[in-house]
């Protein structure tokens, strides 16, 4: 009977690790579609945020006939139930990464001057994303609290491109030369996702959490 229960633990992981694969590669096209100005890649995002929305479904379908079969207790009921909480950061990942592609598809962003830091906010949060889920697999607890602790790089990462951004903002007002509407579109959408980008990194940093209730029974902060 245990040896049942292992089997579809192992498949739950690695379940887990296809979605967190999944979310890897939205999060890589928005960032790509943003970049390079490409709304052909950003209408694609919209498919595959359904895709991890699917996941997702079948993943809670999956917790749900572990606990309803087996009815697990301590650790293993810990397992179970914070991956139900994992999926959900998970699929609000794939959303706030439609959300991005969304905006790439208004068309107002197209200078690429601006866009280095978010490039960089992007790499950072499908790190905390891979290391997140990482430390779910392997019970890693300071893999997970590493996670929690590079979020204060994603939030700098936003309050450098939000200064700067604002600092352009309050530039039109001062320039008559400028399209003042034009531009700040284009300060507005970029600023939008950056703060889409940083709820990743939030999300992953929630995912981070779980895996250390998980391990320790209790939430640390």
């Amino acid at each position: 009977m245990r040896s049942r229960f292992d089997e579809q633990l192992a498949s739950l992981h690695k379940e887990l690790i296809t979605m967190g694969a999944l979310c890897e590669n939205i999060i890589a096209m928005s960032a790509k579609s943003l970049v390079e100005g490409d709304m052909e890649l950003a209408g694609k995002v919209s498919d595959y945020a359904d895709v991890i929305d699917r996941k997702e479904r079948e993943i809670e379908a999956m917790c749900m006939r572990l606990l309803l079969q087996q009815q697990p207790v301590a650790r293993d009921l810990r397992t179970i139930s914070s991956a139900l909480k994992m999926v959900t950061d998970m699929e609000r990942i794939g959303n706030n990464s439609w959300d991005i592609a969304e905006i790439v598809t208004m068309g107002h962003i197209t200078a690429a001057h601006d866009k280095l830091d978010i490039q960089k906010m992007a790499v950072a949060v499908i790190r905390m994303v891979t290391d997140s889920i990482d430390a779910f697999v392997k019970n890693d607890k300071e893999l997970a609290r590493s996670v929690v602790e590079y979020d204060d790089v994603v939030d700098a990462h936003f309050d450098k491109i939000k200064g700067l951004l604002i600092g352009q903002l309050s530039a039109l007002h001062s320039d008559k030369d400028t399209d003042t509407a034009t531009d700040g579109e284009y300060i507005l959408d970029l600023l939008m996702t950056a703060k889409y980008f940083e709820r990743i990194g939030d999300h992953a940093s929630n995912i981070a959490e779980w895996v250390l209730f998980s391990i320790l029974g209790y939430h640390e902060n």
